[in-house]
């Protein structure tokens, strides 16, 4: 996704090792995470695409590699429905002999950003978002995903919000309708006012409220802790609210979007209290590395050490 390149791709810069280098750094380091090194996570926190990229080398499948080496068992990524069909088949090969879930991946790049789409009611953002998720269909059965990340788009200004609501419900249940008979879930994501002002579906309450309307298993949330946290807060009784039509969580610590422990969000007592309902989904790592290069992976993977450890 456009708006996340950059933030994504913070911290990933460094010389690539050589193949022998990659070997060895893709050993889980028990120096610097003890007796639970390379040990499988209590939840399914999943890396994206060159998260690790200095520890496990430049190729995608050595960076799944190291992934599963280190006690991940997900992945995910936004851009999967970009890649080749061949390298689609060749990771989802990769995946599945490691023993990598995949997580989500954005399903309708042509509807998200700059446009009044779902909100609109306009024919021509219908027919857009119909081609983006049968495109998404086939996607996710080379990769052997059930989860795609669906963005609503902007508001519509001029429009009383129970037209906005009503247009994006009508949207959301032709999605259900492609979607449904193969088993997949688009989850939608609220996104905050402050790093993405204007957009039509910031709360939680909201995406909880389009959930209860459409009444679909192939429509549920993606709750963004991250984006949460800068909109909402009350991080812990709102995931409660929401919990029946939560599909997918994301990560990022607030503020800055990087590793947990690095800004104001407990993420110990959230992965506790999720944990302790008996999650069983994915957590993507939706953020960016605090340091460059090996040093910073390496602290990223320390940090999921410290706050998984409950």
């Amino acid at each position: 996704m456009l708006r996340r390149r950059s933030i994504l791709g913070a911290g990933l810069a460094g010389a690539s090792l050589s193949l022998a280098g990659s070997a060895a750094a893709a050993k889980p380091n028990s120096a610097s995470t003890g007796a639970q090194a390379g040990e499988p996570f209590q939840l399914k926190y999943a890396p994206h695409h060159n998260m690790f990229r200095n520890l496990g080398g430049d190729d995608y499948v050595t960076q799944l590699e190291f992934m599963a080496a280190e006690g991940f068992s997900a992945v995910e990524d936004n851009n999967m429905a970009g890649r080749p069909v061949e390298e689609q088949e060749r990771l989802a090969k990769a995946m599945q002999r490691l023993g990598i879930e995949m997580g989500v991946f954005v399903c309708n790049f042509g509807t998200a950003f700059g446009k009044p789409s779902f909100a609109s009611g306009r024919q021509e953002f219908k027919e857009n978002f119909e081609a983006d998720l049968l495109k998404a269909v086939e996607v996710a059965k080379r990769v052997n995903a059930t989860w795609m990340t669906v963005v609503l788009g902007d508001q519509q200004l001029g429009l009383r919000q129970g037209f906005q609501d009503a247009h994006a419900i009508e949207m959301l249940r032709r999605g259900a309708e492609i979607l449904e008979p193969h088993g997949l879930v688009m989850v939608m994501e609220p996104l905050n006012f402050r790093d993405h002002a204007g957009m039509y579906l910031e709360r939680s309450d909201h995406a909880y409220m389009l959930c209860k309307a459409v009444n679909s298993p192939s429509v549920k949330m993606l709750f963004d802790i991250y984006h949460q946290a800068a909109t909402e807060g009350n991080l812990i009784p709102n995931i409660d609210l929401c919990w029946d039509e939560i599909a997918y969580f994301q990560i990022g610590d607030n503020p800055g979007r990087r590793e947990p422990t690095t800004g104001e969000v407990n993420y110990k007592n959230i992965f506790k209290h999720i944990h302790g309902r008996a999650w069983k989904g994915i957590l993507g790592m939706e953020h960016g590395n605090s340091k460059g290069g090996a040093e910073g992976e390496r602290a990223v993977i320390d940090a999921y050490r410290e706050v998984d450890n409950f």
